[in-house]
């Protein structure tokens, strides 16, 4: 059995909330899951324990996938919040960057969605637009609250790269934004494989030590159904991650 560590969603006590309001509560959003599970593959969300537990936890992963979610803590890669209700998850942030460190120091291969592919930039020492329409005037939106995973735009893979292999002659090039955060600063040792090419905005890196597969993507291929034949199919993506997985 393939084991793939995904890595928790945080929801931290709330007297409001009528089901275990005074509880932080661990979560792994449902399409996630979904799009992770198959014969032979087990997704196993990362529980939040003791450093020492979690390490031996970790040491049975064959892989890491770093989920969506909330923002980043700008105080997370050397910036001050620009706006009161852009704070981030600073606890979640250092939950995420010991597993990352771990599995890039194992040698794991790692896939990061959305806030997980910011999550690898500010790991590589790289920085982040704490919000797109704010600090980016130029750029589309990328983040419609109401209409979530039905907000679309182009992609272009670079010439050569993984992903423009992976998606070689397919239509139609384009993913689905669900974000209003986005890399801003490259991170050291990361390549950029794709961008959107109206604003100029990276929408996927990778890792450049061949040894050590590091990939992340902007767009969340698990929300693909929201917008099925109009956006790349999810499946090459995961495909090639699970090949190199098992290796």
């Amino acid at each position: 059995m393939i084991k793939i560590g995904v890595s928790a969603c945080f929801l931290y006590p709330d007297p409001n909330r009528s089901v275990f309001g005074p509880k932080t509560l661990s979560y792994v959003e449902h399409d996630l899951i979904r799009y992770l599970a198959r014969p032979g593959v087990l997704p196993v969300l990362i529980p939040d324990v003791a450093p020492g537990l979690l390490k031996s936890y970790l040491a049975e992963m064959d892989g890491f996938v770093f989920s969506g979610g909330s923002d980043l803590d700008p105080k997370s890669y050397g910036e001050r919040p620009i706006q009161k209700r852009w704070p981030g998850d600073r606890y979640r942030d250092d939950y995420e960057l010991r597993i990352l460190d771990f599995a890039v120091n194992k040698g794991r291969p790692v896939l990061g969605v959305c806030r997980g592919c910011q999550l690898i930039n500010v790991y590589f020492g790289g920085s982040l637009y704490q919000d797109i329409t704010t600090q980016h005037a130029e750029a589309l939106v990328h983040r419609d609250a109401k209409r979530y995973d039905r907000v679309q735009h182009a992609v272009t893979f670079t010439p050569g790269g993984l992903l423009d292999r992976l998606y070689r002659g397919k239509v139609p090039k384009y993913v689905n934004s669900v974000h209003h955060q986005g890399i801003k600063k490259l991170g050291k040792g990361l390549s950029v494989e794709a961008i959107c090419p109206e604003d100029g905005l990276v929408e996927a890196v990778v890792g450049q030590d061949r040894k050590k597969f590091v990939l992340g993507v902007q767009w969340h291929p698990e929300f693909s159904a929201a917008l099925k034949g109009k956006v790349i199919s999810p499946k090459p993506l995961y495909d090639y991650f699970l090949k190199r997985v098992t290796g």
